[in-house]
């Protein structure tokens, strides 16, 4: 591919072509691996703790000959490298999820983001549709048949490293060897840098008072025996506590937690009655802590698969009783949800949400289930609101949504007509806009 102002890329397609990869890659210092990008080029970076740092760092020091290659990213959560004002400066990032750096790069005019569903993600590298050159990865040590783990990050890595022309990989120790569809073979790789250094963790907050009433809510909803998916962050860690009473449940999900880890460890996850992957618990990452990464580490439990496998709806729906738990940052009185963006600003990405939400309505049993808090700016705006403010995006449609959760209480919207619908959102809003809300609702 070429860039405006940029060569072409001749090289690249030579590499591909002479399959510059032998049996055994070569083992290389960053420098010399980096070299082995002939010029700007659309370079994959490994995902969230898998993020290959040293090789980062050294497309950094090699800005001037690679400058103007575009970078194709999730969440990175290399810190030192974003210290460096040259990864911001001198390559174009397309991001496909925003984590706080990249929505600074993304309102600073310095990154696009990307509006896909996770699913969909890996089948656009794979056509061709987003087209890579270069893909720079994190692995782990091979076992015994010479087989390389993807560990913590298999969701997007997989496709990109079966779609670019090169493929250099940091072999690092601390990066756990998972079981799965997340292994890669050394005639998949061109060159390996060897590296030795701790994963990085990405720590949540404690949750607060209405956060925990939020996961009581959700907790209500969800079943023994039923299979979850759930997320990272404050209110999914709160509803994993609540979980704690709950026996026999599967997990399908997105992204392995230390909130799930926690329900693993305490025998309410089992998967005893998956009807898809029986007593396996299924994710393509794992985000967290060291802790939780030791846990997945040649653990058989634990099966990592990539994203266009775990979030295609049609395979979610195959779990019975899948219950999707999934957060807004705004309702309307419809049902639109918006979760990623706010008004004209963009705040993360679709991410799994839809694809999620989508096959667990299409699963036996399934419960969609969208959870906010009633307010933000210490309870002087309401989350639920009339109409989405200007420039919202609606991440999941009204026509997706069956359960909405507060604090407040849980609103069932599913089969409801619109003045229904919208007398049961106002129900479960904070009482300073609840009684504004309800008469909109009844009024319109």
């Amino acid at each position: 591919m070429t860039f405006p102002g940029a060569p072409a890329l001749p090289g690249l397609v030579v590499l591909a072509t002479l399959s510059f990869v032998p049996t055994s890659p070569p083992i290389l210092t960053a420098d010399d691996a980096i070299a082995c990008i002939p010029g700007p080029a659309a370079i994959f970076l490994g995902s969230g703790a898998a993020a290959p740092r040293m090789l980062m760092r050294e497309l950094c020091r090699q800005h001037e000959r690679l400058g103007g290659s575009v970078l194709h990213h999730i969440i990175l959560l290399a810190e030192d490298v974003w210290d460096d004002p040259v990864f911001s400066t001198a390559f174009r990032h397309q991001c496909y999820f925003l984590g706080d750096h990249e929505r600074d790069l993304v309102e600073r005019g310095m990154a696009d983001a990307v509006p896909m569903h996770f699913h969909e993600i890996g089948r656009a590298f794979r056509s061709g549709t987003i087209p890579l050159d270069v893909a720079l990865i994190q692995v782990s040590p091979p076992d015994e048949q010479g087989r390389y783990s993807y560990g913590t990050a298999v969701d997007f890595v997989k496709p990109a490293v079966e779609s670019a022309g090169i493929v250099i990989a940091e072999v690092n120790p601390h990066q756990p060897w998972v079981y799965g569809d997340a292994h890669l073979t050394a005639d998949q790789i061109t060159a390996i840098v060897h590296v030795d250094y701790p994963l990085q963790e990405a720590p949540v907050a404690t949750a607060d008072r209405v956060a925990l009433a939020i996961g009581a809510r959700v907790a209500e909803l969800v079943r023994d025996g039923d299979t979850i998916q759930i997320g990272f962050g404050v209110l999914p860690d709160a509803v994993a506590q609540a979980l704690i009473g709950h026996r026999d449940l599967g997990l399908h999900t997105e992204m392995f937690s230390d909130g799930t880890l926690g329900l693993i460890e305490a025998g309410v996850i089992t998967g005893a009655h998956k009807t898809l992957h029986p007593g396996k618990h299924v994710g393509a990452f794992v985000l967290g802590s060291t802790r939780l990464y030791e846990a997945v580490r040649e653990n058989p439990v634990y099966e990592f698969h990539p994203v266009e496998y775990t979030n295609d709806p049609l395979v979610i729906a195959q779990n019975e009783r899948l219950c999707a738990i999934n957060a807004g940052l705004a309702i309307d009185l419809t049902g639109q949800v918006a979760a990623d963006s706010i008004g004209h600003r963009l705040y993360s990405g679709v991410g799994g949400q839809v694809d999620f939400m989508r096959g667990a309505s299409r699963s036996k049993g399934g419960r969609p289930i969208l959870c906010l808090r009633s307010t933000a700016k210490n309870d002087t705006v309401s989350r639920i609101v009339p109409v989405l403010p200007a420039g919202s995006g609606v991440t999941t449609s009204r026509f997706d949504v069956h359960y909405v959760v507060t604090e407040y209480g849980i609103a069932h919207l599913h089969g409801l007509p619109y003045r229904a619908r919208a007398i049961a959102l106002a129900s479960i809003a904070h009482p300073n806009f609840r009684e504004e809300l309800h008469d909109f609702a009844t009024q319109s």
